[in-house]
């Protein structure tokens, strides 16, 4: 891939942040702190690897991506709205009372387009996934399972139960991404649950596992070329809660609270945008 193409998804990248930022200050939505960690992620895999034809929800070689971490739902959101599923005007007109479809996790996917299952309770992704890649693979379809786990949420034993599964049937069709941000909720990750590291850990399982900087948009294009040919794959991303905008940058507090305008102006021109570019 190009420098040029990277420069581009890089560009794209950075509008999300902003998006996504100016969207928490406006709607009071929480957890932008971890919306901004997997941002990187999400725009490569939307604006780059995935293949979801808009409007084609049927199509038999269409991807499927599950946001298992739910509450980063915000960051998910603003990919969509760009990418036309919606329209980003919409999402601020939406009540955010508890009764609309945008709130801080994804709904049913009945009730929004681009959203493939309703996530939130955490460790529930993969094993919803790990059903997908087989029914994918019993029905000969040329689809790809992708899913975004926490890394908090891989304290979760359901997921180990899916991954056991996964390499049991040898769903080579199937890859995680683990936002490996360090934070869980209020305490770092490693004070909560200490295990042997990540990558040591699904490998254990028999998954084909690649560690990389998880907010390098280079990096992420170049893990997602790989295709293992008997196994599920586990990506651990090693990624900042919080990247790119400097005062929120692995500060747990932006885990629950959001900006003033003052801070959003901030974060903005930080990101090198204005608002007159940000919704361009």
């Amino acid at each position: 891939m190009s420098s040029l193409d990277i420069n581009s998804l890089e560009q794209i990248s950075a509008k999300l942040r902003g998006r996504i930022v100016e969207f928490a200050e406006r709607t009071k939505t929480p957890h932008l702190g971890s919306c901004l960690s997997c941002v990187d992620i999400l725009t490569v895999l939307y604006f780059h690897h995935l293949n979801i034809p808009l409007g084609l929800p049927n199509y038999h070689e269409r991807d499927k991506f599950i946001l298992s971490k739910g509450h980063a739902a915000p960051a998910l959101f603003q990919v969509l709205a760009l990418k036309g599923f919606f329209s980003f005007d919409r999402l601020l007109s939406a009540s955010h009372d508890g009764h609309d479809v945008f709130g801080e996790h994804p709904p049913a996917p009945k009730d929004l387009l681009g959203i493939e299952a309703a996530t939130g309770s955490l460790g529930h992704g993969l094993p919803m996934g790990v059903g997908m890649a087989i029914a994918a693979k019993i029905l000969d379809e040329a689809r790809k399972i992708i899913i975004l786990l926490g890394d908090g949420e891989c304290n979760e034993g359901s997921n180990w139960e899916a991954a056991m599964q996964a390499q049991s049937m040898g769903l080579s069709n199937l890859t995680i991404v683990i936002d490996h941000n360090k934070w869980q909720a209020t305490s770092r990750t490693s004070d909560t649950l200490s295990t042997i590291s990540l990558a040591q850990k699904w490998q254990s399982f028999g998954w084909d596992v690649t560690e990389i900087n998880g907010n390098s948009i280079k990096d992420l294009v170049s893990a997602f070329s790989i295709n293992p040919k008997n196994s599920p794959r586990a990506i651990i991303a090693n990624t900042v809660k919080g990247k790119g905008v400097s005062f929120m940058e692995d500060d747990n507090n932006w885990h629950y609270r959001t900006p003033t305008k003052i801070e959003t102006d901030q974060a903005i021109s930080e990101l090198g945008l204005s608002r007159e570019k940000l919704f361009k």
